[in-house]
């Protein structure tokens, strides 16, 4: 299969991660053979499409989800793990760009993908290390002002459980002498994806739904009276469609190829640390960010590994050394890890927008589509997958605010959207590194 057609290669195995090798049982699915039919169909067995699935199945739908590598093989099952509130585009920056009305429609959603994370959870058992608090972290004054500042925003729209931390108070929740306080959010926190993605798998089969495995799209007929789904081996002809491929959706659907863009992102896990040492770094285990605009993140696992992410790369290429990559930045909050050996390391891609704004959205009268969550598609996703539902079930209020929300393409199109971006990031990355 050419690359170009669709992303995905090898065999289609999970990458070797930290979370690949401490996965939970999930047995194999079998691929999509022959001609089918069903009700709806959904692209993309990662959070968005499963999210989806599940709410529909748990209608009364009948669903099937046509995945073109294993269950959580993209950026579901390999990203930081990080249950963080809000967009990539600040509640201010919606209100400047979009209004008021719009900024508080997103506000009121914002904490909405963490609590269908925890009612999922709940519902059907599903074993991630589920554990709260996330914390903000900021490096300078001014880092420190655009916390208050987000606090006090928020707060404005009736979300009041976010408290703001001095240099010692964060002491108290990441030992690290780099920062100079942080904002705390009771309602983030953290879990293991790979298990959440396997975990919702198994609930939407145990529901009635039908995944295929290992059947990536080549051929998506958006302009037949019922959507068709071409795969290697198969077609699958539906009344519905949902587009859920996100960053590995590739060119299969050319009217939406130039509204993202993959950017990799990369993460290291150490060896177990133990928990005296594991909690003498991060003593009340909760997930950390700083506000930089090419952030690190990290936590720790549930067997007291320390997970560390950051930087980026757009167009979705991997580094040559990510631990090259990585250790340094690691080194620079936790220095007293100098010695820690490093066990896993790897990349993913997520799909950015040029907004910062996730995109939701028809093609025609019953195709759907949502993605570009720009890296916060954990808590995003979640809720996209409810509002997808919704829509699909005849309530289209929520849909509609999203599916008017403009989207551009970036400036130059394809050729051009990676240098662009790559100048972006320069700019940003310098004021970072000013403090300004």
């Amino acid at each position: 299969m050419n690359a170009m057609t669709h992303p995905y290669a090898g065999d289609g195995s999970h990458v070797e991660s930290y979370y690949a090798a401490s996965a939970n049982p999930s047995p194999p699915r079998p691929e999509l053979t022959g001609g089918n039919e069903i009700d709806i169909c959904v692209i993309g067995a990662g959070y968005s499409g499963l999210s989806t699935g599940l709410h529909l199945v748990e209608k009364g739908y009948k669903v099937a989800i046509i995945e073109g590598a294993r269950v959580g093989w993209g950026a579901s099952g390999r990203n930081g793990g990080q249950i963080v509130n809000g967009l990539n585009a600040s509640l201010q920056t919606i209100r400047k760009r979009y209004g008021q009305d719009t900024a508080a429609f997103v506000a009121g959603l914002v904490q909405e993908g963490g609590e269908i994370i925890r009612e999922r959870v709940r519902t059907y058992g599903i074993d991630c290390d589920l554990k709260d608090l996330n914390i903000f972290a900021g490096l300078t004054s001014a880092h420190m002002r655009e916390l208050e500042d987000r606090m006090k925003l928020w707060a404005s729209y009736g979300i009041r459980n976010q408290q703001m931390l001095d240099k010692d108070q964060l002491r108290e929740h990441v030992n690290s002498d780099l920062y100079e306080g942080g904002l705390i959010d009771y309602t983030g926190g953290h879990m293991h994806p790979l298990n959440l993605a396997l975990g919702e798998a198994a609930a939407f089969e145990k529901l009635g739904g039908t995944i295929f495995e290992m059947s990536p799209a080549i051929h998506v007929d958006t302009q037949a009276v019922r959507p068709v789904i071409t795969t290697p081996k198969g077609v699958m002809t539906c009344n519905t469609l949902v587009l859920c491929g996100n960053a590995y959706l590739g060119h299969v659907v050319p009217t939406l190829t130039s509204r993202i863009m993959p950017v990799s992102t990369q993460v290291m896990a150490t060896e177990p640390l133990g928990g005296d040492r594991a909690h003498s770094l991060i003593p009340q285990d909760a997930c950390v960010e700083d506000i930089r605009y090419i952030l690190d993140y990290y936590r720790l696992s549930g067997d007291k590994r320390l997970l560390f992410g950051g930087g980026t790369v757009y167009g979705g290429s991997d580094p040559r050394d990510i631990q090259v990559k990585l250790r340094p930045n690691m080194l620079k909050v936790f220095p007293q890890l100098k010695d820690v050996r490093i066990d896993y390391a790897w990349s993913g891609n997520f799909a950015l927008s040029f907004s910062r704004v996730p995109q939701m959205g028809r093609i025609g009268d019953s195709i759907y589509f949502a993605h570009g969550y720009s890296g916060h598609g954990v808590t995003g996703s979640h809720t996209f997958g409810r509002i997808l539902s919704e829509a699909i079930d005849g309530d289209r209020s929520r849909f509609d605010v999203f599916a008017k929300v403009p989207w551009y393409p970036f400036p130059g199109g394809r050729m051009f959207r990676v240098p662009y971006s790559v100048v972006g990031s320069w700019w940003y990355a310098l004021r970072d590194r000013l403090g300004i």
